[in-house]
Formats: structure tokens, C-alpha cells, sequence
């Protein structure tokens, strides 16, 4: 029977329904495929190359930088060149080649041990045109080999480069670009970094407005410049890898013979562009030395790297496949070093025994005398009072139960100095960052101590400044000021009649906070009143500048706490006296030499 009019009105409808369910099907099938197929993918394999040159200080921790990264381990290769050591890099480098290679795809790694220097350097930091053109060279060979293999992206970084964002690879590769490099710094406060954001036609820096606000992150992204250089990812698979060339100087280059702003320009000439990314942290690298700098300064830009880690952490962690000894500590040639810290705060105690540890310091550590177990009773017991008439500067307060366990820690070491005749100690709080080359400063400053400044009592290496008043410099020094009123006592050195000076003043009987009295005692002290029932002021007081350390934390950072300011007030606290509180106090330390 023929169909009716009617039905075959509605037939085209009908089929443009089918019509369409089919293609949402074929659309849905094919994005949940292709979405299996993306899922069910290896990760792009990844070939790290380094040139690796007197590199021993810092290996252990680079290689184990890079062995925490989130990335398959199957994925990656590394080539590895070394010569011209003169260290014990290349004993590093076969112990690590030897237990990681059954963890990774492949290591190739070749040493020349013949080779210790070149013709004209003046250290091994001096970059004369040899070393320049062979580690263009060993690059060259870097990028044949990433060809050769077949390797979706070369990973190029100095030796000396510690990555600490474990997410790295996968951040990099995510973004896409032909040549990408991670953002990385010295420090929070240096300006000095990977990349430059403005270069001229003869290969010059050209300062620019966006460089800073990059470094500093306050302009955060993935960002087109013309020149990264020191860590950087190559997408292999890009075009212009058949152009590019870290060896052969690009058609028309008129800037000097340098590797990494060459390569900025052949770069350039291949197609393809370099991007500086710091959506995130992603670690630290070292300054370049001058060629009149030394193996040993290296390793001390490291070691600072290492401390500054240990204060902010993650602490960097050196490489499981490496057994490296650890640096002989000593006392720096003082009698004693002392290290404050309350028992409840093991956390500090652990950074900074780390910190000593890697100085090279051997300590003794205090138990801080903790002002939440003193109480009045007790403090009477010790002849406690509180100078008459103190009221703190900036809060018009009585002292704090805090201030007065601190000045009781001091106050205890004092002691000891004096008891067992030291002639000379070191004196550390728990709250401390070092200064680059803290033993090599120290050691000058105690140079000048003791031949130009014979008479000395104490020195601040680390303190707060409360004038804008220009300080005199010593005479015939280049580290020592004499002080003006300060605040802090974070570490300072003392002598045996330093001690003895502080001591006979008679300061518990009149107690003002630590760092009020020591500058009452050098006579620097602002409040005269207060200096009137000290006598006589004739310490002589000085301090390190450059100061030699700093606090970890500043008043109003996310970390800072106070165990002398956030703490009750020396009244109110009248308590029955108990052994076991007396004991917590930490006034009975470690060494029973050391008692009040």
C-alpha cells in the first residue's frame, strides 16, 4: 500500500534526527577514544645531558634532586661528560652510573681522566676560549645524540643546577614550546637568574622593564625572551631541531664568542623560541664565579645553597646511590660552642644541628632555660629581680617570663665560661641563617680580633640595628664596627674576661632583657637611668660588618614565632616551687659543670 502523503511529510524530519544521533555518537566515541588513547600513552621520553667539570661538592645532591623526580624513571636517558677534574668527581660519578643505570633507560657516561686543566686558565673558574668551544662541543654531541636516539626532548643543565620542584618534566612538556627553561634563583632577594628578557644585535643585555618583576614573581606565567641559559628542555620533535646548533655560529652573528648567547641567537635562526616559565619554584642555581675565584669558592656557594634549603625546606636530598663522608667538624678554634635551644623546640634544634653539621661546627648544645616553667617562687630562690623602673621600650611592659629564661641561658654559659676558664667561646641561638662563606668571615673577624683589637670582650655576628647612624669602623680592620645600641643576641663570640665583666655587674639582682644589657654593659645603651646601676660599663663591645648571620624568620612571616615576647609577664606567676618544674627550666643542663 503506498505511504500517505502525511507520512512522508514527516520522513526528512526523521532522518535528521537519526542523522544526528548518529554524529553525537560518533563525536562521543571518538573523544572517549581518543581520550583512552592520550590515557593509555608512554610519557615522551627525555634524554639529560651534562657536562660535568670539578663538580664533587654538589653531585650527591644534584643527581639526587633528580632522582625524586615524578617522572618514570624507564623514560629517561642520561649522557654524561667529564674531564679536567681535579676533584673527585669522576669517582662519583662511576659509583652513582653503577647502581642507577638498572633504574633508568640508559646512562652513557664517559670520563677523561687524563685531562686536568687547560693552557691558560688562571683557576678552575676561568673560562678561557678553549673551554668555551669545547663545552660547545660536548653540547653538539648532547643534541646528536637525542637525535640519534630518537629522544622526544633533551634536557640540557650545568652540573651544578639543584632542581626542586618534582613536577618539573611534566610542567615543561605541558606548556608545548620549542625551548623552555624553569626560573631559577639564587635567592629570594637576588635579581640573578637563567634568562635575560632583552638582548641587542651584538649579544648584549639590555635591561628591560619586565625582567624584575618576573624574577621576584610578581609577574607569573610562561613568558617569550630572547635568551634562557643554563637549564633548559628541547622539543626534538620541533622542525627547527634540523637547524639548530649549539657548535656553528648562525649566518650574520656579530656577538662574542660565548656558548649560551650563540646559542640564544642560532636559536633564533632555527625557529625556535625560548620561554622562561615561574608559575612555581623550581630550584636554585649558583652565580658565576671570576676567573680569579677558587675550586674552594664553589664549593661554599653550594654549601650556602644546601643551609638556605635546610631554613626554608625541603632539605635537599643527596642521591641513595652515593656514599660521601661528611665534613670533619671542630671548633673553629674557640674553647666552646654553645647552642641555645628550649627541648620543646626540636624542630629548631634539628635544623640547626643539621646546618652545624654541614659547617663543619662541633657544639655543645644548652637547654635553654624555658619561661613557661619558671615561676616567682623559684625566681626569688635565684635572687631575680627586675631593675627598677623597666618598662619595655615599645610595649611599656614588665619583662617576660620568656625574656627572663633567655637572659638566664646566657647568663649560664657566661658561667661556664668563667668556671672552666675558656679563653675565648661561640655562642649560637636556635633561630639562625648563615651568611655565604659564614667559617672563612669568621675566621678573618677572629683574625682581627686578636691581633688588632687585642682588648676585646664580645662581638655580634648577627643583630638588629636600632640607629640609621653611620657606626665607626675600627681602625685598622675591614670586618669590625664599633656598635651602636642593637637588639638580638642570634650569636655573638666572646672572651673569658668578657664573661667574667658581665658576671660581676651582678645582673640577676636587677634583671633587664639580654640584648638591653649587653649594650648597657658596652655603654651604648640610650636610657641613662638605666645604666646607672651598672658599673662600670667598660666592656668592649663590637660586631661583624657584614654581620655573619641573620634570624630565620622576621616579625610577621608566615613561620616567626617568639618564645621571649609571647610569653606572661614577670608578675602574676606565684606557684608552689617543684623539683620537676625546676628541672624542665633547663637550669640543670646537659653538663652538670654548667649549673647556677
Amino acid at each position: 500500500m503506498a505511504a500517505s502523503k502525511s507520512t512522508w511529510s514527516y520522513l526528512p524530519q526523521t532522518l535528521l534526527g537519526f542523522a544526528v544521533f548518529i554524529s553525537n555518537f560518533l563525536v562521543a566515541y571518538s573523544d572517549n577514544n581518543s581520550t583512552n588513547n592520550a590515557e593509555s600513552k608512554l610519557p615522551p621520553t627525555v634524554l639529560i645531558a651534562l657536562a660535568v667539570r670539578n663538580e664533587g661538592h654538589a653531585l650527591p645532591w644534584v643527581l639526587g634532586q633528580l632522582e625524586i623526580l615524578n617522572y618514570p624513571k624507564d623514560r629517561i636517558s642520561f649522557w654524561i661528560r667529564s674531564d679536567h677534574n681535579i676533584d673527585n668527581t669522576s669517582a662519583i660519578l662511576k659509583e652513582w652510573a653503577s647502581h642507577a643505570k638498572k633504574y633508568y633507560h640508559s646512562i652513557d657516561l664517559k670520563i677523561d681522566e687524563k685531562s686536568s686543566g687547560y693552557a691558560d686558565e688562571e683557576s678552575p673558574c676561568h673560562w678561557v676560549k678553549e673551554r668555551f668551544l669545547h663545552v660547545m662541543n660536548l653540547r653538539q654531541k648532547a643534541l646528536e645524540k637525542a637525535k640519534k636516539v630518537w629522544a622526544d626532548y633533551l634536557f640540557l643543565m650545568d652540573a651544578d643546577i639543584v632542581i626542586e620542584n618534582q613536577d618539573l618534566f611534566s610542567i615543561l612538556i605541558h606548556q608545548n614550546k620549542p625551548i623552555i627553561s624553569p626560573q631559577l634563583n639564587v635567592s629570594t632577594d637576588s635579581l640573578y637568574s637563567n634568562f635575560w628578557c632583552g638582548i641587542n644585535e651584538y649579544g648584549y643585555y639590555q635591561r628591560t622593564p619586565d625582567y624584575e618583576p618576573i624574577v621576584r614573581w610578581n609577574k607569573q606565567g610562561c613568558f617569550e625572551v630572547p635568551m634562557v641559559h643554563s637549564v633548559y628542555l628541547i622539543d626534538m620533535n620541533h622542525v627547527g631541531v634540523r637547524k639548530l646548533s649549539f657548535k656553528k655560529a648562525p649566518p650574520g652573528y656579530k656577538g662574542p664568542f660565548d656558548d649560551i648567547i650563540q646559542f640564544a641567537f642560532a636559536a633564533k635562526y632555527a625557529g625556535m623560541s625560548m620561554h622562561i616559565i615561574n608559575t612555581e619554584f623550581f630550584g636554585h642555581l649558583m652565580v658565576p664565579l671570576e676567573s680569579k675565584d677558587s675550586l674552594e669558592d664553589e664549593v661554599e656557594q653550594f654549601l650556602h645553597i644546601k643551609l638556605e634549603m635546610i631554613v626554608i625546606e625541603p632539605q635537599l636530598r643527596p642521591s641513595r646511590f652515593i656514599s660521601f663522608q661528611r665534613v670533619k667538624s671542630s671548633k673553629l678554634g674557640f674553647d666552646q660552642v654553645y647552642l641555645i635551644n628550649l627541648i620543646r623546640r626540636p624542630e629548631r634544634r634539628r635544623k640547626m644541628l643539621t646546618s652545624l653539621r654541614e659547617l663543619g661546627i662541633e657544639i655543645f648544645i644548652l637547654n635553654a632555660v624555658d619561661g613557661k616553667t619558671l615561676n616567682d617562687t623559684y625566681l626569688k630562690q635565684l635572687g631575680v629581680k627586675q631593675l627598677p623602673g623597666y618598662a619595655d621600650p615599645y610595649h611599656g611592659r614588665q619583662m617576660t617570663m620568656g625574656e627572663i629564661g633567655c637572659f638566664l641561658s646566657h647568663f649560664v654559659i657566661w658561667k661556664d665560661v668563667v668556671d672552666n676558664n675558656y679563653r675565648k667561646a661561640l655562642v649560637f641561638e636556635d633561630d639562625v641563617r648563615f651568611e655565604i662563606f659564614f667559617r672563612q668571615k669568621l675566621e678573618k673577624l677572629l683574625y682581627e680580633c686578636e691581633y688588632i683589637v687585642r682588648n676585646w670582650d664580645l662581638v655580634y655576628l648577627g643583630r638588629k640595628r636600632l640607629f640609621r647612624k653611620p657606626e665607626p669602623d675600627v681602625p685598622g680592620t675591614t670586618m669590625l664596627v664599633w656598635p651602636n645600641y642593637s637588639y638580638w643576641t642570634l650569636s655573638y663570640i666572646m672572651t673569658l674576661e668578657g664573661a667574667q665583666k658581665l658576671l660581676d655587674a651582678d645582673p640577676l639582682s636587677k634583671m633587664i632583657p639580654v640584648d638591653e644589657y649587653i649594650p648597657v654593659m658596652f655603654d651604648r645603651h640610650p636610657e641613662d637611668e638605666w645604666k646607672s646601676f651598672f658599673f662600670p660599663r667598660n666592656l668592649v663591645g663590637l660586631s661583624a660588618e657584614p654581620l655573619l648571620v641573620y634570624p630565620t624568620h622576621y616579625t610577621g612571616e608566615a613561620e616567626y614565632l617568639s618564645d621571649t615576647e609571647d610569653s606572661d609577664l614577670i608578675e602574676g606567676k606565684e606557684e608552689e616551687e617543684d623539683e620537676n618544674e625546676i628541672a624542665a627550666a633547663g637550669l640543670n643542663v646537659d653538663s652538670p659543670k654548667v649549673e647556677l
